[in-house]
């Protein structure tokens, strides 16, 4: 059964785009992992502070098999960091993350 993650992090105003630069600086990390069907980063519209990075998993033994795989910590480490530098700052002040299967919804057809 499908296992989602939604990381909502907290990313105060005027931070939100070096947070995208950074998402899309690893954009594709997470692609070949075993279970992995997909990635979203999700930027709030209205007031809020929270981002939402949200990933499909084909199961939580396949999610569990990401975040403990050697891809996972390198994969949360920036350019910088492999280069050999300082770990940047971080951009938000909180993150959680929750957990949800699907339990129902619909795909509209094509004409």
């Amino acid at each position: 059964m499908t296992t989602i993650k939604i990381n909502a992090i907290t990313v105060p105003a005027g931070s939100g785009d070096e947070l995208a630069h950074r998402f899309a600086a690893r954009a594709g990390a997470v692609d070949g992992a075993d279970g992995f069907e997909g990635f979203e980063l999700l930027r709030p519209t209205d007031d809020r502070e929270q981002w939402l990075v949200i990933t499909r998993w084909r199961d939580e033994e396949s999610f569990q098999g990401w975040v403990s795989s050697p891809g996972f910590a390198e994969g949360h480490r920036s350019a910088v960091e492999r280069a050999g530098g300082e770990a940047p700052r971080p951009v938000s002040t909180h993150s959680e993350v929750w957990n949800y299967e699907v339990a129902g919804g619909s795909t509209p057809t094509k004409d």
